[in-house]
């Protein structure tokens, strides 16, 4: 006990004294309307309880730990029979407040046990949680069933699902391996997921630009197809319909480095180049024509279905398998022509297989600047099929807008990564 008194145990007990004044700021402004003696904890219990929190940490050093068995259920026992009281007079039946002060006690003495660093980020989780307590509740009453279910469905695939899975090669060239393809599943489904709700949060009658750049996270394609409708119904717009297809495809740029970037860390310095040229001459041609459009007028989006619904999962899942198989066979048959070929035609379809397909085979059997060229061909391809539906649905006036400019566009990316 000699050493029980010394300058680190005053600083942790005020380390766990700083974590109880922080809790009960938010609780003490939360109730701070309230009468003295109407209120069961505030500023000054909270911090208290923190302080005896962390009293108790350093006794259970010294007594043993049984010491701080006994002061946590008589401490317990104490503000549940306050809180059971002041519900009785408030019918406030709402046990957040006991479960606060219980942690704040918990993180005291988690203080003063040299957990520091966890005892104070959980206090400040702990102090937002409280604080945004209507924006949370705000979060869920605007929670729909689906979204709900899709929630539910990405843990399901990525906490559930994706540890059990054999991290192996299985079948020709060992190219099936359920962990890296259903990890790569979970990789664009959780991209995917987060910018469905970032539309959400956007939405679509805050305009054009908003709805563009938010659509653009989730499906580019889909905004092509409805802003080209629409172009044909308010022709006052079509500038400005264009400008949003332009910016829509632009965002998908960024998101292939990203995806690329995540399966192997050492392609973002291979396209990085030629995707900011590529977002760089998409942007400002959106912005010329934005400029052009004249005033700013809001527009209707048609509700994007939800990401994540597993069937489309596991269709993605599929769509990868086929593509790692035809990547083998054509680097065993065609070599580097094979891979070009397979990106161009699969850009077709879809961006995201042959992306994360040539980014995986970069790791190991593909060289960066073959992968790097191929992601670029099948980002090319893929807006080039955007622009020639957005020409097809929207009319002529939408070859000058749109198929132009991504011509041009798709040309400068693959000069640019000839030369780089």
């Amino acid at each position: 006990m000699s050493n029980f008194v010394d300058a680190e145990n005053i600083a942790l007990l005020g380390t766990a004294l700083a974590i109880g004044l922080l809790i009960g700021v938010e609780r003490g402004w939360r109730s701070r309307e309230e009468k003295e003696g109407r209120r069961v904890a505030g500023l000054r219990t909270y911090g208290l309880t923190g302080l005896l929190g962390g009293c108790a940490g350093l006794l259970s050093q010294y007594l043993g730990v049984i010491v701080f068995g006994f002061i946590f259920l008589g401490f317990t026992a104490a503000v549940t029979v306050s809180y059971a009281m002041q519900q009785r007079i408030s019918g406030d039946v709402s046990i957040t407040s006991l479960i606060t002060i219980l942690l704040t006690f918990v993180l005291g003495t988690l203080a003063t046990l040299d957990h520091i660093n966890l005892a104070a980020s959980a206090a400040v989780i702990t102090t937002l949680l409280l604080r945004f307590k209507d924006v949370l509740h705000g979060w869920l009453r605007n929670l729909e069933r689906r979204e709900l279910h899709a929630a539910l469905q990405l843990l399901l695939i990525s906490v559930v699902l994706l540890p059990i899975l054999p991290n192996q090669g299985y079948g020709p060239w060992q190219a099936f391996n359920p962990y890296e393809i259903w990890w790569m599943v979970v990789l664009i489904a959780s991209i995917s997921f987060i910018g469905y709700f970032i539309m959400k949060i956007a939405g679509a009658e805050k305009g054009v630009l908003l709805t563009a750049l938010a659509a653009g996270m989730v499906s580019s394609t889909v905004l092509t197809l409805h802003f080209s409708k629409l172009s044909k119904q308010q022709a006052d717009m079509k500038k400005l319909l264009a400008a949003g297809i332009l910016v829509a495809c632009g965002i998908m740029f960024p998101r292939v480095v990203l995806v690329a970037s995540l399966i192997n860390p050492l392609l973002f310095n291979e396209l990085i180049m030629p995707m900011i040229v590529m977002t760089s001459l998409t942007f400002s041609i959106a912005a010329i024509m934005w400029h052009q459009s004249g005033d700013y007028q809001p527009c209707k989006l048609t509700h994007l279905s939800n990401p994540l619904e597993l069937k489309s999962a596991l269709f993605f899942g599929a769509l990868l398998v086929l593509a790692i198989l035809l990547g083998k066979v054509a680097i065993y048959y065609f070599g580097e022509t094979g891979i070009y070929l397979l990106a161009a035609v699969s850009g077709v379809a879809d961006v995201d297989s042959i992306n994360l397909v040539l980014s995986r085979m970069s790791v190991t059997e593909l060289s960066l600047d073959v992968a790097a060229v191929g992601i670029i061909i099948a980002s090319s391809s893929n807006t080039l099929i955007k622009a020639f539906l957005a020409v097809l649905i929207g009319g002529g006036n939408m070859a000058i807008r749109v198929l132009l400019p991504l011509l041009f566009v798709g040309i400068a990316g693959l000069t640019t990564a000839w030369l780089v």
